[in-house]
Formats: structure tokens, C-alpha cells, sequence
């Protein structure tokens, strides 16, 4: 009996051991004093180079964040710091987004990739060709984007003071634009078709698109700042956003809600959120692995042409090394986000200034961390 007490002692310190293999190296360390340091000071010296207002900087090392900060000013003129708490517009990085919730159907088998978007929206006014769910999300689908052909929507007045909560409300304002070409032809990006992807999700969900992004998205990842772009909020973490103008001068944006635009450039967060964001993408922790290879599968043309498009992401390789990114711009603001998923580690960048190169954020964290050894 001592004996068989001793062997299972010995059992459970071993599953014990085990157990501390595995979990110590997910445990996140925050970046040490003289890391932080030398990022700071990148990226103030970095705004004032670029005549940038504000930064948040989020960094991931072996899949987890350990560092999120903000530099600089969320409101200029009364000199309100930016923080890790201040929210800023995602713009295009909300498209990610929107193709893991298409993904998460497709696992489910609620949304076919390759089937004709008019299985889920019927209402939608008839193409000229074919578009399936796989081109919305690697813009192969020939819907135009804002400048690049003509736009052409269906005017309509809406008794609702938000009405494009629905994203089926916001096709109108482009479902009769002529096709810039037969769907699968070639690669051409468009917000457009990220609206309308949107508007598929929410039918092949058959939920409203917030209570899917509730359920699936935000409060499994525990985002507590994650929102749309609405007209008015009662956060008041929200920061100003600038542009420059002609004459070179940083100015505060115009007010504009981009919440129509949904899965193309509707969402918004802090950037301890948009970096939590990062880290359930690189680790797998909202679709399969085998989806997320999927996802990260650059896409080719109906004739076979390369492009360097996922599902959602852009897929590049650089220096030997797979890259995973995705940017956004709008009037007020910048944003990236790029991981390496051989070493594990990433970057996210939310910036105020719609002038301001993010990538160049991007690439000051990783030299000030390379100074920093």
C-alpha cells in the first residue's frame, strides 16, 4: 500500500512538472524597464517626425502581449494624454474581424465559402456574375471600392435614428455599382465588399451582427472596449482625431461615424483590446488551426495568378519569414497590425493622426527592442 501511495505521489508530481512545462512559457512577461524606455522614446521622437498627435503600441513576444502603451496626446488642445485606455478607430483593421466570424460559420457549416452570396441575401439586387463569400473576403469580387469606379446606389430614407445598425441597410449606399470585373478575375481592394460581407454573415448567422460579435468575439476574448463607430458615445476615453492640411497643418477631423461600414471599418477599442485581438488571431483561440491556415493562405485568381491576399489578412514572406498583416486609414485615424508567426511575436498600432505612417511606428518598436538587449 506505502508503495502504490509512493508511486501515485510520484504520478502527480510528474503530471505536476509536466503542467509547469507547458504553462510557463504562456505566462506573458511584461517587457522589462529599459524595453519600455526605449520604445517611449521611438515613438515620441517618432510623432514629433511625423507631426503625429498620438500612438498606442501594442507588442507580442511567444504569442502573448506584454507590452500596450499610449504616447503622446488623445486631445491636443487640452493636453489629455493618450493612454493604453484611450480608444481609437481600428478603420480597415476592423476586416479581420469580420472574416473570423465568416470563418467561425464556415467551420460550423452555416456559411459556404464558394457559394453564391445571393443564397443568403436574395434581396440583393443580381449581378452580372457570380460572387461568392471566398472573393468578398479576398477582394476578388469586383465590387469597387470608394474612388476606383463608379459607385452607384439605391437611395433610400430611413425612419430608425441608426439605421445602419443593420449593415443590410448600408447596401444601398452602393448595390447597383457596376462590377469592375467578373468576379475572380483579378485582385482589387474594396471596403464595399466588406459591407456587404457583413450583411452575409449576419443572414448566414441568422443573428444580428452585434449579438454574433458579443457571443463569439468579444466576450470570449473579454474586450471591455471593443465598440462600433457610432454617432455619439458616452465613452470618455474616445480621443480626437487630426489630419493635415494643405498648408501642413495638424487639425483636428471632422466628426465622422463610420458604424454603416461594419466588418470594412465600423469598430473601435483601446489598444489593450486590439492587442488581446492579436493574440487570440495568432494563437488559434477563435478558429481551428486548420481554418487559420485557411485564413492565411494567400489566394490566386480563377487563372491561377498569385496574389498576396488571405481570407481577411494580407500574407507575405519577409527575410525567409512568414508575415500576417492588415492596415487602416481614415479621416482621423491610422492603424496595423502585423504577426510573425514563426517567432511568435507582433506589433499593433493605433494612431490618431490620419497623416501618420503606422508602419514606421512599427518598425521604431522593433529596432528601439533590438537597442534595448
Amino acid at each position: 500500500m506505502m508503495l502504490n501511495c509512493l508511486r501515485r505521489t510520484a504520478l502527480s508530481f510528474a503530471v505536476i512538472a509536466l503542467l509547469f512545462l507547458f504553462i510557463l512559457p504562456l505566462q506573458a512577461r511584461e517587457l522589462n524597464n529599459r524595453q519600455q524606455q526605449m520604445i517611449r522614446q521611438a515613438m515620441l521622437k517618432d510623432l514629433k517626425k511625423q507631426g503625429a498627435v498620438g500612438v498606442a503600441v501594442g507588442y507580442l513576444q511567444n504569442g502573448q502581449v506584454v507590452h500596450a502603451e499610449g504616447y503622446g496626446y488623445a486631445d491636443l488642445a487640452n493636453k489629455q494624454q493618450l493612454s493604453k485606455s484611450t480608444v481609437m478607430n481600428w478603420a480597415s483593421n476592423s476586416k479581420p474581424v469580420m472574416a473570423i466570424l465568416a470563418l467561425q460559420l464556415i467551420e460550423k457549416g452555416q456559411l459556404d465559402l464558394d457559394a453564391d452570396i445571393h443564397d443568403y441575401l436574395p434581396n440583393y439586387p443580381p449581378t452580372t456574375s457570380r460572387i461568392t463569400t471566398r472573393q468578398l473576403l479576398c477582394h476578388q469580387s469586383g465590387i469597387p471600392h470608394y474612388k476606383n469606379g463608379r459607385v452607384v446606389g439605391t437611395p433610400r430614407k430611413f425612419r430608425e435614428q441608426l439605421p445602419y445598425l443593420d449593415p443590410v441597410n448600408s447596401l444601398h449606399k452602393f448595390d447597383k455599382s457596376p462590377l469592375l470585373f467578373q468576379p475572380g478575375a483579378k485582385y482589387s481592394y474594396s471596403s464595399y465588399a466588406y459591407v456587404l460581407l457583413s450583411a452575409v454573415v449576419q443572414a448566414a448567422g441568422k443573428e444580428p451582427i452585434d449579438q454574433q460579435l458579443e457571443k463569439r468575439i468579444i466576450q470570449p476574448l473579454r474586450l471591455t472596449s471593443f465598440e462600433l463607430d457610432v454617432p455619439e458615445s458616452k465613452n470618455r476615453n474616445w480621443s480626437v482625431g487630426y489630419y493635415r492640411n494643405s498648408n501642413g497643418q495638424v487639425l483636428p477631423a471632422p466628426e465622422e461615424a463610420h458604424y454603416w461600414k461594419h466588418g470594412a471599418g465600423g469598430y473601435k477599442s483601446n489598444i489593450r483590446d486590439f492587442a488581446r485581438w492579436a493574440q487570440a488571431v495568432m494563437n488559434d483561440e477563435l478558429i481551428s488551426a486548420r481554418t487559420r491556415k485557411l485564413m492565411w493562405t494567400a489566394q490566386r485568381t480563377n487563372n491561377g495568378q498569385a496574389t498576396k491576399k488571405g481570407l481577411g489578412v494580407t500574407v507575405e514572406v519577409q527575410n525567409g519569414r512568414p508575415k500576417i498583416s492588415h492596415n487602416g486609414s481614415q479621416t482621423e485615424a491610422r492603424s496595423r497590425m502585423v504577426l510573425y508567426p514563426s517567432s511568435r511575436n507582433g506589433v499593433v498600432i493605433l494612431c490618431n493622426s490620419n497623416h501618420a505612417n503606422p508602419g514606421r511606428f512599427s518598425t521604431a518598436v522593433y529596432t528601439a527592442l533590438r537597442a534595448a538587449r
